[in-house]
């Protein structure tokens, strides 16, 4: 399957419904959004602490700490392009009601586990299926959470990799990753498209634990084909019609990583 992250968000501004409508207009499986709870308890996507970024025109402010009402009042286009000036940080409501039927929504929460007592109601009174819907966070107390508030649903415990130098080991592990996996209850690994950590040895085990097994962010196709051939259940990348193209084209000679 084929996840736009933050929607299309290679050709549109990140998180925000122009980028998830154009994800779907280009034949994405589903699409990635991030999400914070806000100081007055709403859900809004966004995914950097704070809006310096994709609201350079306004006053720097930690997200975590503006009502809905201010988030909403930023302009989070024009950093991308002209013609998206005016697109506002949608709320989770809002990219809910862009899922048609069939298509995943995946979920990711940027706060703690405090705000699943707010997102619980809104995913339920979405009118989606649950199989619609994956929830996914870095935060093992989020994961583990998620699955025990609400265990229709799948949830993805998030991993990225990191070493101290070029002859340290990378870290995590396969065998704390493994760990992790089964002290939240996850039911599935999302993982950074890292070739030095995520191979076969490393394909195999997520599978012999149950686990479903996702990667994240590839834009190159050589890549995500690579990833494909270790059987993974989606892709996320910011271009998906791109990588849908690449991962369906027969492979030519030398398309190895």
């Amino acid at each position: 399957m084929i996840i736009a992250h933050r929607g299309a968000s290679h050709d549109a501004p990140e998180n925000t419904l122009a980028a998830f409508r154009l994800a779907w207009e280009q034949g994405a499986d589903g699409i990635e959004g991030d999400f914070y709870l806000t100081k007055d308890k709403q859900i809004i996507c966004f995914h950097d602490k704070t809006t310096k970024r994709v609201a350079p025109d306004s006053p720097e402010r930690p997200v975590a700490d503006m009502t809905l009402a201010e988030l909403r009042a930023l302009d989070v286009g024009r950093w991308k392009h002209a013609r998206f000036a005016g697109e506002k940080p949608p709320t989770l409501e809002a990219v809910l009601h862009t899922v048609p039927a069939g298509k995943l929504f995946f979920v990711e929460i940027k706060s703690g586990p405090e705000i699943l007592p707010v997102l619980k109601p809104q995913l339920e009174g979405s009118g989606l299926k649950p199989e619609q819907l994956v929830i996914i966070a870095f935060n093992e107390e989020v994961a583990s959470g998620a699955r025990e508030m609400m265990p229709q649903y799948r949830v993805n415990w998030l991993t990225s990799y990191k070493q101290k130098n070029e002859q340290a080991p990378w870290k995590p592990g396969r065998r704390e990753v493994l760990r992790t996996l089964t002290e939240t209850d996850a039911t599935g690994l999302g993982t950074q498209g890292n070739l030095d950590v995520v191979d076969a040895t490393f394909a195999r085990a997520i599978r012999k634990v149950g686990r479903e097994f996702h990667v994240w962010t590839i834009n190159e196709p050589v890549i995500a084909r690579r990833f494909q051939d270790l059987g993974v259940d989606s892709i996320t990348t910011d271009r998906p019609a791109f990588i849908r193209a690449a991962i369906t084209a027969p492979a030519t000679p030398g398309d190895q990583p």
